[in-house]
Order: C-alpha cells, then structure tokens, then sequence
C-alpha cells in the first residue's frame, strides 16, 4: 500500500509498539490458559489479572467491576440484554438517543420488535440530548438508560453525569458506550454516574477483538450466552489473554499520556477547522459548537458527496471517512446528522477527520491544502457538467 496520510482514527488505531512488545510474549512462551492450575495457566492468570487492573484503573473502576469482552459491540449487547435477563418485576422500558452507536441501536430495535417497549430520545441541532428530554422519557417502568459519552461521528460529548442523576431518581440503570471518549478525555465512573460502561482497544491502540465492560458493584447482569465460568460467569469463552494483555498496556499508556497527547491533539484539530472554514466557502463544522473529543471534526461542504470527496482525497494520499467504520461500502446516510435535524445536501455532503497520536503538523496542514484544492476541483468539475447539460 502505498504511503498515505491516516486521519481516521476514530475508526481504528494502529497498535503502539509498547503495546506489541507487551503482547509478543503471550503469543509465544507465556500461552497458558487463565483457567489451568498448573504453572503455565498460573502466570496467565497473573497477566489477565494485571490487565483487569490497568483497565480498572483508567476508569476509576474495582478490578473485579471489569469484564473483559472482544469489543465494544459485544460489550454494548451485554449491558443492555444482559441487564434485561435479569430483571425482575414489571420493569422491562429502554430508553436511548437518536445517535447512538449500530451497536446499540440495532440491539434495541430487536428488543422492540420482540414486543420490549423503546424509546429513542432527540437531540438538539449540535447532537446533544437534552436532560429534559431523557426526564419526560423516564416511567415507572424503565429499567435501563444508554447514551453514549461520546458520539463516533462528530466527537460530541454528552452531559452524562446530569443524564445519570435524573436515570437514578428514577430508579434505572445507566450505561453509555464510552468507546470513543476512553483514551481520549477522562472518564471516571463514579463521576459520569454510570452503572455500565463500555470500551474497545482498538480505539486506543491496542488490537481489535479486544474490550470490556464495566458493571459496577451490585448491578443484576446476567450472560447473554452459555459456555464456561470465565469473567465470573458473566462472560463465557477462553480469554483472549494477548489481545487482553495489550488493551491493559494501552489502558496504561492512556492514563499517563492523557493530558499532554490530547491537548496537542485538539490544537492540531482546532487549527485545521480555523484553516479550512476560513479557506473553503461553503463549510460547516457539525456538532462544533459542543463540548467535543479533541480529535475529530465533522465537515460539511456545500454542492460536493461526501462519498466523493473521500475517494478523491484517498487518490490524493488521505485517509479520512464518510462517518461510522461500520457502515462503509453502504449509500445509507448518517443517522447522526439525520437526527441533528440536518438536510440531504448537509448530511450527504458530509465528512469525518479524526487526528491521533501519530499525527504530526505538517500532515494537518497539509491536508488542508490538499482538502481545499480537492474541493475547488469537484466544484468546478461540477459546474462544467451542469454548463454542458
């Protein structure tokens, strides 16, 4: 392949090469099972251990309020139908927003169609959902809240720990998929409110096929399939004990680089927005007016396919994204900017750039460049049609 400028790292992440030197061993002479009591199965089990607690530690978590899982989506369907399994009594209401992650929505709409009732929440036109809304939503009834803490799309930051006190007056349970958030801003449990949280390694450069759950202390969770007693029998299946050693190297990274890879993150992404809405006639930064990650931007151009921006901008040697990794290769528009109230030619006309730790200034300027010129030329490739016609 041949050598190209990555900004979709909202999508996936490299693996650090930390987190690679720290998982080589557990793919060669440390490939006991966690659940063997011999030597080999021992020191697996220090290692998965050690992990949980990096992972714990990151989000201000118990080691044992931790379930390691392959992934957010895996992670997302037990909190919600694993909460739903054990519930007791007539409490059987979910609620969630508008612009949630497939792997949420698309739980909930099964649960719906097998007779659950669902409610799916608003936003405002920056992607927020509005405590008010979530209040008039919550009954009686509701057993189970989920608003993500960060969207994938446009990296808006939703006010959790407000949407979590009004979810326990009412007597539910929280969760939020903090996929995107994690490694990103600081997440604490304790201080979003949340009962449930989920992540994904592959979001912060560890590999894919990797995650966890938090389930705080007393939540009734039960498993959503059947197997062995691994993660306290809420999990079943052997341990995936490399890519879980990984995600605990990559927790570690995280919490110790936080602050300082991060706020250079969002200056390079505050200068590239300040770059190209002041160059590009015709642009709109959607969800720029919240409070969002430091690392993604959602742009809008008028009279241009979102679609088609991002292939010629990969001609030109740039990986950038029409929105969600998971729905590549379809013509469906976003959800997300659908739900912010925005029209075809908004959504359609829409890109994501998401900058990470590997991205330096000089491929952020230069993008903008590129990005400009490469916008100027549909235009005009445009316009001659529309003249010929």
């Amino acid at each position: 392949m041949k050598k190209s400028v990555y900004l979709d790292y909202n999508a996936t992440t490299a693996v650090a090469p930390e987190v690679l030197d720290a998982m080589l061993p557990y793919l060669r002479e440390h490939f006991g099972n966690p659940s063997s009591i011999h030597a080999y199965g021992q020191a697996a089990k220090a290692a998965l251990y050690d992990a949980r607690e990096s992972v714990a530690t990151l989000i201000g978590a118990g080691p044992n309020e931790v379930l390691f899982t392959s992934g957010g989506t895996e992670a997302a369907n037990l909190a919600i139908r694993g909460v739903l399994a054990a519930a007791e009594g007539g409490r059987r209401h979910l609620i969630a927003s508008k612009v949630e992650h497939h792997a949420v929505l698309n739980t909930m709409n099964g649960l719906s169609k097998s007779g659950n009732p669902v409610t799916f929440l608003k936003v405002d036109r920056e992607g927020v959902v509005a405590p008010r809304e979530l209040e008039k939503a919550l009954t009686p009834e509701t057993l189970l809240v989920s608003i993500m803490h960060a969207n994938n799309e446009t990296g808006v930051v939703q006010p959790i720990a407000e949407l979590s006190r009004l979810t326990r007056d009412a007597g539910a349970y929280f969760y939020t998929d903090a996929v995107q958030s994690v490694g990103k801003i600081p997440v604490n449990v304790h201080e979003l409110g949340a009962d449930l949280l989920s992540l994904s390694g592959h979001k912060l450069y560890a590999p894919k096929g990797t995650g966890a759950l938090y389930v705080r202390r007393g939540v009734k969770l039960r498993s959503v399939f059947r197997g062995g007693g691994q993660e306290r029998s809420r999990r079943p299946g052997t341990e995936n004990l490399p890519g879980i050693v990984g995600l605990g190297r990559a927790a570690d990274l995280a919490r110790k680089g936080l602050s300082s890879d991060n706020d250079r993150v969002e200056a390079l992404r505050d200068r590239l927005e300040k770059e190209v809405l002041e160059t590009i006639n015709g642009v709109r930064a959607n969800g720029g007016g919240a409070h969002r990650t430091p690392n993604t931007t959602n742009l809008s151009f008028d009279g241009i396919e979102g679609e088609t921006l991002t292939i010629a901008l990969d001609l030109r040697g740039f990986a950038v994204s029409t929105g969600a990794a998971c729905s590549s290769g379809t013509v469906d528009p976003s959800h997300v900017l659908q739900a912010m109230g925005f029209g075809p030619a908004r959504v359609q006309g829409s890109i994501r750039v998401s900058l990470g730790k590997y991205t330096t200034e000089e491929e952020v300027l230069r993008f903008a460049e590129v990005l400009r010129d490469t916008v100027e030329s549909i235009r005009r490739r445009s316009a001659g049609r529309s003249l010929r016609a």
